[in-house]
């Protein structure tokens, strides 16, 4: 089954199965909007807005600092910030200077991104001025190819009454001391030409950027993506949503040129939040929201609802755990969230609840897709309306995109419609392949019918109306005396419970039954519940294979950076016990 034959009458409409265009490198689209929207907002940080002509400018100067620092084409050079106003401007002025972006957990500790800078052979590294941030990247740089390290101020992006008060009340972040030789990002951009360089670039096959997979199952590793990877993407995405605009309108395609605002809570190190938030934004001439905490205010996820009430954001790309920490504000109610039109899930599974709560409280459709680093991400999503999308699926292949289910044992045959098998991807936005490891680039391809495709590890199927359904990764999957538990099925129904926030389902040994399913559960915030409450819970409403044995209540579940729960540190500590 391939994408222009995607068997279903619940594609959306107007929507195309093949895009063109896309084969460009990918600071292009910051080059057309500049062009053709060179005084709409792109960044917001702090209430101050930056243009898009303002961007490329610095851009094209970050690009000749770079040649000026001995960059040629190829070489690697390391972003590690949260979501500042300057990430744009490095990302776009590393390409343009025919570089290859290294994007960084801005979380990581200093052994930790010192393995990322030595794997990918980053010679350039972009930190912020900050106390912690700024000692963390002058460590890990110790051993690796880094020469130039460049450090970002926030003050010259502050409006000028913060800028002043918050120098003069000692509130802007900076580093007690640089070390010698580390240069400022405000002197070198200020020092650098307008006019960018000269670039030959085969958007095809040059790499544009090494994003690094969370480690959750080992090692991290670099997926290589080409500018043709990330330009698919964009592309897809914006041939794909369809919105109401304005109350009473048909659905159109996304308007262009400063119409749209995207809320960035999402990390743009990650490529959730790097595709869809800040370069799906440039591409559509859309301004992006910076956040670079969104958990920021007391109680926490304060700061960004009043960010969404005074700026009135119209998209959000998120996670379930940031659904879920608006839905369940205990101050909710106090703002106006009324300005959003569309939120696209991804990341981890969408508890259908969740939706449920999240459109009730602020009138947004939500739609859930699906990727992974490896397909920029992404390879699927749901129609962009309530009537033709299926919350608890992810939706379809997205424009260009093939999708086959193949046997988990060998990933060489595909099943049937109905049976669960190893989802596989192939189209133009799956990587290259890992950075430098070619056995395990080898491992996760097979060549069907003459295409490439990629094996993601997760299990799944598609329905009988087509819709792709994600049951769960491999290595999640629970044996219970020879029945399947999916912990994805599971935390589903366990969510629909009134006072559960957030679940998550891991498989703990029995002796009986070979292994049984623990339940770590966190309350909504004032609510109290009982272990035999939520047993009972849900032995009304699951079989008796799937149901947890066991209850533990936590104030907080481990996440990751991006909000995805990890089962994996849950699984770690019980075999620890």
């Amino acid at each position: 089954m391939v994408a222009a034959q995607w068997n279903t009458p619940k594609w959306p409409d107007g929507v195309s199965t093949a895009i063109s265009g896309y084969e460009k490198p990918l600071f292009t689209f910051l080059d057309e909007s500049a062009d053709k929207f060179s005084d709409k907002i792109y960044t917001i940080f702090n209430d101050r807005g930056r243009t898009f002509a303002k961007v490329r400018d610095t851009a094209n100067r970050v690009a000749n600092f770079l040649r000026s620092a001995g960059v040629s084409k190829g070489d690697r050079a390391a972003i590690f910030l949260p979501n500042l106003p300057h990430y744009p401007e490095i990302f776009f002025g590393i390409l343009k200077a025919g570089a290859v972006c290294v994007t960084c957990n801005p979380l990581y500790k200093a052994t930790e991104l010192n393995y990322q800078l030595k794997d990918s052979g980053a010679k350039v590294l972009f930190c912020m001025d900050h106390p912690e941030f700024y000692s963390t990247a002058a460590e890990a740089v110790k051993g690796s190819d880094v020469d130039t390290v460049v450090i970002c101020g926030v003050k010259s992006y502050l409006p000028p009454i913060k800028a002043f008060l918050g120098s003069l009340l000692g509130k802007i972040p900076k580093a007690a001391r640089h070390e010698p030789g580390h240069l400022l990002y405000d002197h070198i951009v200020t020092q650098a030409s307008p006019t960018a360089p000269e670039v030959d670039i085969d958007p095809v096959n040059d790499l544009a950027i090494i994003i690094y997979t969370g480690g959750t199952t080992g090692v991290p590793k670099g997926a290589a993506l080409t500018h043709t990877n990330l330009a698919h993407n964009i592309a897809a995405l914006e041939e794909w949503g369809r919105f109401v605009h304005e109350p009473g309108k048909a659905p159109e395609k996304m308007r262009r040129g400063g119409f749209h605002t995207c809320l960035g809570v999402l990390p743009w190190y990650h490529s959730f939040g790097l595709t869809v938030a800040l370069l799906f934004s440039c591409g559509i001439g859309a301004s992006i929201i910076c956040v670079p905490d969104p958990r920021a205010g007391n109680p926490p996820f304060s700061e960004v609802l009043r960010i969404v009430q005074k700026n009135h954001p119209t998209f959000m790309p998120a996670v379930p755990t940031i659904f879920v920490a608006f839905a369940n504000h205990p101050l909710l109610d106090q703002y106006d969230l009324t300005s959003l039109i569309g939120c696209f899930s991804g990341g981890a599974p969408l508890p259908p609840q969740v939706c449920k709560q999240f459109e009730e409280k602020t009138g947004a459709v939500i739609f859930e897709g699906y990727g992974l680093s490896e397909t920029a991400p992404v390879a699927t999503a749901n129609p962009t309306n309530k009537d033709q999308r299926k919350i608890g699926t992810i939706g379809f292949p997205v424009p260009g995109t093939n999708i086959k289910i193949l046997d988990i044992e060998t990933g060489t045959e595909e099943l049937a419609q109905g049976e669960d098998g190893e989802v596989a991807i192939c189209g133009p936005q799956v990587m290259q392949g890992y950075w430098n490891k070619p056995a395990e680039t080898e491992a996760v391809f097979r060549t069907i019918d003459g295409n490439r495709y990629f094996l993601t590890g997760d299990i799944g199927h598609i329905d009988k109306e087509g819709f792709i359904v994600i049951t769960d990764r491999k290595k999640d999957m629970i044996l219970v005396g020879g029945f399947n538990v999916y912990p994805r099925e599971v935390e589903d129904i366990i969510f629909t419970h009134p006072k559960v926030a957030l679940a998550a389902i891991v498989g703990v040994p029995d002796e009986k039954s070979g292994e049984r399913a623990k339940a770590f559960i966190q309350l909504k915030q004032g609510e109290t519940a009982t272990e035999d409450e939520l047993l009972n819970f849900c032995k009304e409403n699951m079989a008796g294979y799937k149901r947890p044995k066991e209850i533990e209540f936590r104030s907080e579940l481990p996440v990751s950076p991006v909000g995805k729960v990890l089962r994996r540190v849950l699984r770690d500590e019980e075999s620890k016990q």
